[in-house]
């Protein structure tokens, strides 16, 4: 069968496609070259694509076979056809750009860098430029936050040669927002309860984005008890569900609560706490005052510093609890009005009296510490926490003393004898001087004649004579008219020694007068005394 040169032709067209100058095709890899990639794009020969298109690691990627698109840049009359994969890319990318800028569509890039007034974003292998304005609804607290990030942004502007493109990435997101904006007014309904995210912080409350609109929590809706700070119940950031309390759609002004997802426990807190009634709590917060303590969420209850602790002068609270015990209390008294309730943890320990009554009799020795002391006597503080008296007159069986300070300091500890306990009136007395045996029923009487004449020192003078200790702590008074001298005082000072006759002895009334008139004392003159 003859074929003419005609239908030769014919035939070579349909196997062989006319390739255009200009033309953007996909080719198959059938050759790496040092200088080049040789593609097959079906034409009668084979396309060269030059090597320095390609960055190392895309030629390190490359393999025969691979299926690639290319831009033919030339045709010349040998038939050497010169490819462009980089054009090819960037026509590409110029139709799609210009595609997404006509039609208002968000395309994908990813953020390379920071640069002067924005970001460098890649797209499509394009870089673009966003500025800094336009990459979100606010300034960024953190710029390189979003270095790295696969973001959605909305082309601007375009050149065809891709060199100045600008996107947006702000426009998006505030048509989202406005979009969100709509479908949460639409649910903004007085008792509706929506999810948010805690946005702000602030001393009064808590800002909520609720999606596309901000609602306000007041410090005062977030618990049915007492917070010191909104910080303490939520974080920025956190997923919350709030209900709404009221919206205006005027102002768009929206105004949240979060207490009042659940009942007021204070309607019901007469029934549930009653007066007497031993409840368990937790210390939440301590003050000079008292401990704060939860009963449950929502319900606190103050325990008084003077509550804590039977002793007379409690200490700081932190003396007794710490924030997070958990401790029983006695409801002392419910305020449902007021949210008020008084709780005691003293009432559920013995009373120090009670303890005292059981520990101790009368004639019974003990020990304690001299808390404070008085022109009257000194105070004894006991374990229990009770104080007892010791009364100047207690204190010694012999000596004169003026004040307890005489024998006695703050913080000493001693021993006495229980003298009497009066528990109903919190009254306990002790004496000192009933540790040893009155020395005027047998010792001083056998000790000290009358007519003896003694050593003596003296304590003080005064008006009506001369103080003076005998051996063992005996006090005598030489009486004014048994006194040689006018002037007493000028003559004898405390501390000196003299001897003195005893002229009289009064067991009953325990005192012993003496005289200097006349003595016989061997050894010492009266000069000298």
């Amino acid at each position: 069968m003859e074929i003419h040169s005609n239908e030769l032709n014919e035939l070579y067209s349909e196997k062989i496609p006319e390739v255009d100058e200009g033309a953007i095709l996909k080719g198959r890899i059938i050759s790496l070259k040092p200088d080049s990639v040789v593609v097959d794009i079906g034409y009668k020969s084979e396309g060269f694509i030059s090597i320095e298109e390609f960055t190392e690691s895309e030629r390190e990627a490359l393999a025969e076979g691979d299926e690639i698109e290319v831009y033919v840049s030339k045709i010349d009359s040998d038939g050497l056809v010169v490819l462009s994969s980089e054009k090819a890319r960037r026509i590409r990318t110029l139709r799609f750009l210009q595609e997404a800028q006509k039609e208002g569509l968000p395309v994908e890039g990813t953020v390379l860098e920071k640069v002067k007034g924005g970001y460098r974003v890649e797209i499509e292998g394009v870089k673009a430029f966003m500025p800094g304005s336009q990459a979100d609804l606010k300034p960024l607290k953190n710029p390189d936050s979003l270095l790295g990030q696969r973001v959605k942004v909305r082309v601007l502007k375009l050149n065809n040669k891709l060199t100045n493109v600008i996107v947006s990435r702000r426009v998006l997101l505030e048509e989202e927002r406005e979009a969100l904006k709509r479908e949460t007014i639409a649910r903004l309904k007085e008792g509706a309860l929506l999810p948010g995210v805690v946005k702000n912080i602030t001393d009064y409350g808590v800002f909520v984005d609720l999606g596309g609109i901000d609602g306000l929590l007041h410090i005062s809706d977030i618990s049915w008890g007492r917070i010191r700070h909104p910080s303490d119940v939520f974080k920025v950031g956190q997923d919350v569900e709030v209900m709404v309390l009221s919206f205006d759609p005027a102002t768009e002004k929206v105004t949240l609560g979060y207490k009042q997802k659940r009942p007021d426990p204070w309607k019901s807190i007469e029934e549930k706490y009653i007066e007497g009634k031993v409840v368990s709590g937790r210390v939440v917060s301590l003050t000079d005052y008292g401990a704060f303590v939860e009963l449950e969420e929502g319900v606190e209850g103050l325990v008084h510093v003077s509550e804590l602790d039977w002793s007379p002068r409690p200490k700081h609270p932190s003396n007794y609890v710490e924030v997070g015990d958990y401790v029983d209390v006695q409801v002392l008294k419910v305020e449902p009005g007021e949210r008020r309730i008084s709780l005691s943890i003293k009432q559920l320990k013995p009373k120090p009296w009670e303890l005292v009554a059981q520990r101790y009799k009368k004639d019974q020795r003990i020990t304690g510490r001299v808390r404070s002391l008085t022109e009257f006597g000194a105070f004894v503080a006991l374990p229990e926490g009770v104080d007892a008296l010791l009364h100047i007159s207690d204190i010694s069986w012999t000596k004169h003393i003026r004040h307890p300070s005489e024998v006695l300091r703050k913080g000493q500890k001693i021993e006495a004898v229980v003298l009497n306990i009066e528990p109903e009136k919190e009254r306990m007395a002790l004496g000192l001087k009933q540790l040893v045996p009155d020395p005027w029923e047998e010792e001083i009487p056998s000790k000290f004649q009358l007519g003896e004449e003694v050593k003596c020192r003296v304590l003080r003078c005064t008006e009506h004579g001369i103080f003076v200790e005998l051996e063992g702590e005996v006090e005598g008074l030489i009486y004014s008219s048994e006194i040689e001298s006018d002037s007493p005082r000028e003559v004898y000072k405390e501390g000196d020694e003299l001897v003195a006759r005893i002229i009289k002895m009064d067991v009953e009334g325990r005192k012993i007068g003496l005289s200097l008139r006349n003595l016989r004392y061997e050894g010492v003159e009266e000069g000298e005394a």
